[in-house]
């Protein structure tokens, strides 16, 4: 009796440890989202100056029946510096150099998309949100002080006082960054976007789901229908099982060192990325594909095989359609897998800078998470609202994929 009570005890103190160990991991998983979470939610606002635009002919070097490509390639400096003056007046050099650093840099941009999709506007004058710079957008989200001295801050007391003046004209305001979702990166925290990295992770994860999984379904068949079992097999096997635990930066080097060292391939391309990620899911997608295959019950083998149909179409026309969620599963388990990777990316060159939105395998780009490890490394307060959007939407993704997994496995399987 006494025995009996000390186990149940010692029961009730093991679920009570569990417990608390379960609750305390979701603890610091809150505390970790809550993190990433409030500090991402500002990269999705961006702070805008309403300011008054005259397009003036003389300072514009197209026309009306200017081509939008002349309009995209001609300069607007000139034009921004007079709307300065303009919005202004009577500023000493000094003084213009601050204001105008109110404004993001390429504020003369936004003034040329305006004149692309509306050229007739030359020679108006329009009311337009312009972009403000990072430093005055994270003064108006409060991210950085206003009461420590001048000479600690970036935004100094003259151009406080603008800003105040602004606001007290209803002509500070916020606005939906679109920007992050539209643009590539930029050395200015505002205008820079992550759609640069989205394209180049979508391209390496088209070429890395058309190579690994036919390669890793063909090669889990025939270790699993066609190959006896002996030491050749066992051999495979293990070292199937070893790839699968190696470090990924060891995929970067064989990346590396064979397509771009011995095959000649181009550096920093999505297309020798998407291969590289390619040979990591590999052994994942072998792995799902061998233990669904053996879940086929042997009675749909012999059931085919006994109304004369060939060892070759047994395993094609009814075990692998059979297999296939638990092939699918893996594909998109392993593709989640890689998604997230940074250093197969880095030896391959996919972690550089890359202004240009990428269109296409063999363009100069790099990936989210490589994005996400650029930001992180940037100095600018407005750098680490786009590191945390960009973790964001990156365990979107992630949860994204995972979720479909996991819907396949239950549309499409078959219980026995």
């Amino acid at each position: 009796m006494i025995d009996l009570q000390k186990r149940l005890k010692a029961e009730r103190r093991f679920k009570y440890i569990a417990l608390s160990a379960l609750l305390l991991s979701l603890f610091f998983v809150l505390i970790l989202m809550f993190k990433i979470f409030s500090t991402g939610s500002g990269a999705f606002i961006r702070t805008t100056i309403n300011t008054n635009v005259y397009f003036d002919p003389s300072f514009i070097t197209v026309t009306e029946e200017s081509s939008k490509k002349e309009i995209m390639k001609a300069s607007y400096v000139k034009l921004a510096d007079e709307i300065i003056n303009q919005n202004f007046p009577n500023l000493e050099e000094d003084n213009f150099r601050l204001v105008r650093g109110m404004y993001t840099r390429k504020f003369d941009y936004q003034l040329r998309d305006y004149i692309a999709n509306k050229p007739d506007i030359i020679g108006q004058t329009v009311e337009i949100n312009l972009t403000a710079s990072s430093d005055l957008d994270q003064i108006v989200k409060g991210n950085y002080p206003r009461d420590v001295p001048e000479a600690q801050r970036k935004i100094n007391d003259y151009q406080l006082n603008i800003l105040d003046s602004l606001d007290a004209q209803d002509r500070i305001s916020s606005t939906f960054n679109f920007w992050f979702f539209t643009n590539a990166d930029s050395r200015d925290p505002e205008t820079a976007g992550i759609l640069g990295g989205l394209m180049g992770s979508l391209y390496a994860l088209m070429i890395c789901f058309s190579f690994a999984f036919p390669v890793g379904v063909l090669a889990s068949v025939y270790l699993e229908e066609f190959v006896k079992p002996g030491r050749w097999a066992d051999f495979i096997e293990v070292n199937i099982n070893n790839l699968a635990a190696v470090p990924s930066i060891v995929f970067g080097l064989l990346g590396l060192g064979m397509l771009i060292g011995v095959l000649g391939m181009p550096y920093q391309v999505p297309l020798v990325g998407g291969l590289v990620l390619g040979f990591m899911t590999l052994p994942t997608i072998i792995i799902a594909t061998r233990a669904s295959l053996r879940g086929v019950p042997p009675s749909i083998r012999e059931g085919a095989l006994a109304v004369g149909a060939t060892k070759m179409q047994t395993v094609f026309h009814h075990v692998i359609p059979l297999s296939m969620p638990g092939s699918l599963t893996g594909a998109i388990i392993g593709m989640a897998q890689a998604l997230g990777e940074t250093a197969p990316l880095l030896m391959i060159g996919m972690v550089a800078f890359v202004m240009e939105i990428p269109g296409g395998a063999l363009d100069p780009a790099t990936g989210l998470p490589s994005q996400i490890y650029l930001w992180s490394e940037s100095a600018e307060r407005g750098f680490l609202e786009k590191t945390s959007a960009g973790i964001m939407l990156l365990l979107t993704f992630l949860i994204f994929m995972n979720a479909t997994a996991v819907l396949i496995r239950k549309k499409l399987e078959v219980k026995w």
